[in-house]
């Protein structure tokens, strides 16, 4: 008899630790389309205080998820129609001049410049170490660019899919939150339900907030580098644009991306222009960190800073991109859970 339950157990343990394998090989094998998902949930908690907001100006239900649709849709389509060409425009001058670059850069009177300007650099024999590791890696090279192209047309069909889950979230966000609440005894719903509420509007406050930061920059960015003279304005402010939408690092590494592009010698740009160009970001870093930060962002999250700086750190390593996105929404969620459930649960102890 105890033979007969030792197999039994074992069998049962071994069956339960074959599911949890096969689990996570599954969890593992659709990282990429949880990833969709969850992006796609994540800007669809994004758009809600706009769709909340229409419904406070008397609109129904249905009539506000179509409005900010379509003003999505149609943001979407102007920024196609009215900004690509004009990047496109400007990343093709670019490639053109790479040729010129490279050739002046091969010529005697430029390293003879850079030797001038750099006494204590050997210029030559950094030339020959950069000429001799092209040529000794040029298959790697070559694959790694074969390997961006790929990822890059991955990028955009990934991008797509978020935008149509993100439409179908955005107009299914209520009956996503009532099939959720359905699922918690009946006792502890209603505590559950107004917990979430807050948690969504905090992060739907935050996407917006976040949003609205990384707009300023671009906008800004695009006027400032129109008036110095800066080349590829447009191309420098859309990247201004995306990499504010990082929390925490994402303006300073596009600041220093910016300059550095400014400072690529025959795209004309002068060192004028590159000076005043990283006068202008360290000052809007300082406006922006201790004015627009705080003005938008207290609004939609109370964290701690030094929380700030874990969470994205933590989220960047685990999840990249869109894990420092989701970072600080997700620390100041646990911190509004601790305060709300697990410190009055300690409290009655």
């Amino acid at each position: 008899m105890k033979i007969q339950n030792a197999f039994r157990l074992g069998l049962v343990g071994t069956l339960g630790v074959g599911v949890g394998v096969l689990i996570l090989s599954s969890v593992v094998s659709l990282s990429t389309i949880i990833t969709y998902v969850g992006a796609a949930l994540f800007l669809a908690l994004g758009l809600d205080p706009a769709v909340s907001w229409l419904e406070k100006k008397k609109f129904p239900r249905w009539a506000a998820i179509l409005t900010v649709l379509v003003a999505v849709l149609g943001v979407l389509t102007g920024v196609i129609f009215a900004i690509v060409p004009i990047i496109v425009d400007q990343v093709a001058k670019l490639s053109e001049r790479i040729p010129d670059l490279i050739t002046s850069v091969n010529t005697s009177t430029f390293l003879d410049d850079v030797q001038k300007q750099f006494p204590a650099l050997d210029v030559q024999k950094l030339v020959g170490s950069v000429t001799d590791y092209l040529g000794g890696n040029l298959t790697t090279i070559t694959g790694a660019i074969v390997a961006s192209g790929v990822a890059i047309v991955t990028g955009l069909f990934g991008g797509l899919i978020i935008l149509i889950l993100t439409l179908y979230f955005t107009a299914s966000l209520n009956s996503i939150k009532r099939a959720t609440y359905q699922l918690v005894p009946a006792s502890k719903r209603e505590r559950f339900a107004d917990l979430s509420e807050q948690i969504t509007t905090a992060v739907g406050r935050f996407i917006v907030g976040q949003g609205a930061l990384a707009a300023c920059n671009g906008v800004l960015s695009f006027i400032f580098l129109s008036i110095i003279g800066a080349p590829f304005p447009a191309l420098l402010a859309v990247i201004a644009f995306l990499f504010s939408l990082i929390p925490l690092v994402g303006t300073i590494t596009g600041s220093v991306l910016i300059v550095a592009t400014c400072m690529i010698p025959g795209i004309g740009s002068s060192w004028l222009t590159v000076l005043v160009a990283g006068i202008y970001y360290l000052v809007y870093m300082q406006v922006e960190a201790y004015v627009l930060s705080p003005n938008i962002m207290n609004r939609a999250v109370a964290v701690p800073g030094a929380v700030v700086v874990v969470a994205a750190l933590a989220g960047g390593s685990l999840l990249g991109i869109l894990g420092a996105l989701i970072a600080i929404p997700v620390a100041a969620s646990v911190i509004m859970i601790i305060k709300q459930v697990v410190i009055p649960r300690q409290n009655e102890l």
